[in-house]
């Protein structure tokens, strides 16, 4: 379904979502009776109850950042501040503050917790501008991850990501307001999308990050033989096998990180593997792991701009082995269970 013209979606779509908030607040105690009565006959730990809590919980929280964004719009002078640096600041202030009421107010519901392993504490703090690169793979790790910089390294992120997402209302809003290029997949000719990437990235502070996907989807068994079959229609057959080896991850598309290097040269690079969400490929597969009962393990690793090649091509051999660590750290760390939240209580 194409995406509805941007003054559709702030004149329908936005007021919507607020109304569809309003309502599910007014009938919250018959949605989670409802669910709570039907778990004797139901599979899973009260899945259901879960399930619409985590519903209700998002569309509350996506109608509250709106309102918040209506409010800083109107400071703004109607919008004609919005781009200054203290109103680029104010909204990066906004998004941490809810995506961490998000996680805190969702990670009961799903008893997942959240463990960066393997690293230096002190790897994406701020110092000097870097591009983050991530695998994609399962529901909601571009959250967990814009998290993590925002809250966590204190980054104030630009990022990369599917127009599709601008079909959430909040998402829409605010990515609009800060540096961001919404990509539209298959449609826009790679030359464009490398050179909207370069202009995203010029420019970086030291606690800018770009943050981008290169697999340019999540992962699934089927993507990763379409991926390994468009290097060999491309005569790319060393590369195609390298892929091959690599279980865990699409091989990855390096022209959006190439068009960054060159937009940022004294920025560094990021790599960022993670796992715990892999299985969760389509609703069913959703419905049947939650409670998600997980640890969400993340590792990043830096690379400063003076070790990053200088040509194109050992570029992509670079990524190419990058990727394969990745695919080797991702093995070696399948899910773990979650601990309980009783136990995480206690260690606080």
């Amino acid at each position: 379904m194409p995406l509805p013209p941007r003054w559709l979606r702030r004149l329908v779509l936005g007021p919507a979502m607020v109304a569809l908030a309003a309502v599910l607040l007014m009938g919250l105690p018959i949605l989670l009776l409802v669910p709570l009565l039907l778990a004797p006959v139901l599979p899973g730990r009260l899945r259901l109850l879960r399930v619409v809590w985590v519903g209700v919980v998002y569309v509350v929280w996506d109608a509250a950042a709106l309102l918040v964004l209506l409010a800083l719009w109107l400071a703004s002078g109607f919008g004609w501040r919005k781009r200054s640096p203290a109103f680029q600041r104010a909204h990066y202030v906004v998004t941490g503050a809810f995506l961490n009421t998000l996680f805190r107010l969702c990670r009961a519901a799903l008893n997942v917790d959240i463990e960066i392993v393997g690293t230096n504490p002190d790897v994406a703090l701020p110092g000097r501008p870097e591009i983050v690169v991530c695998r994609h793979a399962g529901p909601g790790d571009s959250f967990i991850l814009i998290h993590s910089l925002v809250n966590r390294f204190d980054r104030e992120p630009r990022i990369v990501l599917k127009n599709t997402l601008q079909w959430d209302p909040a998402i829409d809003v605010l990515l609009n307001r800060l540096p961001t290029r919404f990509i539209a997949p298959g449609r826009t000719p790679g030359e464009d999308i490398e050179k909207q990437i370069f202009d995203v990235t010029v420019g970086l502070d030291p606690n800018d990050a770009l943050v981008i996907f290169p697999e340019g989807g999540n992962f699934t068994p089927k993507r990763r033989v379409k991926a390994i079959n468009r290097l060999r229609s491309l005569g790319l057959e060393r590369m195609a096998r390298r892929a091959e080896n690599m279980r865990h991850v699409l091989a990855p598309k390096p022209g959006g990180l190439n068009a960054a290097i060159d937009a940022a040269p004294d920025a560094g690079v990021i790599f960022v593997a993670h796992t715990g969400l892999d299985k969760m490929l389509t609703v069913g597969d959703v419905w049947r792991e939650l409670p998600t009962d997980k640890t969400i393990m993340m590792s990043f690793w830096s690379v400063p701009p003076e070790e990053i090649p200088a040509g194109e091509q050992e570029r992509i051999e670079w990524l190419f082995d990058w990727w394969k660590r990745i695919d080797d750290w991702i093995e070696a760390h399948q899910p773990q269970p979650a601990r309980p939240m009783r136990a995480r209580r206690r260690e606080r």
